[in-house]
């Protein structure tokens, strides 16, 4: 991994790599992000945890300045979400639960595109994909469709796309789901190896497991609202449990949320009555 540009990280303000204050968004009468304040230690994975329909990706949305609050405000790494857009796009990189890529392109071929969105030089931009693919055991596959990739593989290059830029704070939204065991294990550890390499990591994941390992700090969500925010280990003393399920279940109930007519009324076709 030698000469990989993914040292230390100082940001260039002070204070919190991600901040809101009474953070807002209204879709007309509903509510999905309501009044939310919570604050992102620089250098740290901070665990984003709620059910479906929480709010967890609308707040993903504006942090990623692909949603304009309603009321209230975000900054990431010290610029406003909305007055400075352009500078927290610089500074972040986004793993969505959507794969990002082009499946008639080689692996190679996938990270020089989306390098040069970032106006890297090509000579620059051919190594560090290089290191990158390198990083993620994947040099030998580095001339082979992204189509023809197993689902691991893909959210490998999925993940090392995010960071070509080397930026501050990694979104990662649901990083290992539908992943096989032994790929589950190597994106948990590439997420770690980041941490290490000081950069702040915001998690999304459904597995309670895997942000109990991984967070340094977790946050709930439910309804819009935040129920708590605190270290995984002090959450299960707080509610006497091993075990972050049971957290989380005693935060957000047991009730399945399966529902989609709490945003959208539900309509049946007609003559299908």
């Amino acid at each position: 991994m030698a000469g990989l540009s993914l040292d230390s990280k100082s940001g260039s303000h002070t204070g919190y790599a991600i901040e809101t204050i009474e953070l807002t968004k209204k879709f007309n009468s509903f509510t999905a992000v309501d009044h939310v304040d919570f604050s992102v230690q620089k250098g740290e994975i901070y665990g984003f945890l709620g059910p479906n329909g929480a709010g967890k990706t609308t707040a993903i949305r504006m942090l990623c300045t692909l949603l304009s609050p309603t009321s209230g405000t975000a900054s990431v790494d010290g610029y406003d979400v909305v007055k400075q857009g352009n500078e927290v796009r610089k500074r972040i990189g986004l793993v969505s639960e959507k794969m990002i890529m082009y499946p008639r392109l080689t692996a190679l071929e996938n990270l020089m595109f989306f390098g040069r969105l970032y106006r890297i030089d090509r000579n620059t931009l051919k190594k560090k994909s290089e290191e990158l693919l390198e990083m993620v055991k994947l040099t030998q596959f580095k001339d082979k469709l992204v189509g023809s990739f197993s689902t691991g593989m893909k959210q490998r290059i999925n993940v090392i796309r995010a960071i070509l830029h080397d930026p501050d704070i990694l979104f990662l939204d649901e990083p290992t789901t539908g992943l096989d065991p032994q790929s589950t294990r190597f994106v948990r550890d590439l997420i770690k190896e980041l941490k290490q390499r000081g950069h702040t990591i915001f998690l999304t994941t459904h597995i309670m497991e895997e942000a109990d390992e991984l967070s340094d700090r977790v946050c709930v969500i439910d309804h819009g609202k935040i129920m708590a925010v605190d270290t995984p280990q002090t959450l299960k003393d707080r509610y006497n449990t091993n075990s972050l399920l049971n957290v989380f279940l005693e935060l957000t109930g047991r009730e399945l949320r399966d529902s989609a007519n709490e945003r959208i009324s539900m309509r049946t076709p007609m003559g299908r009555m």
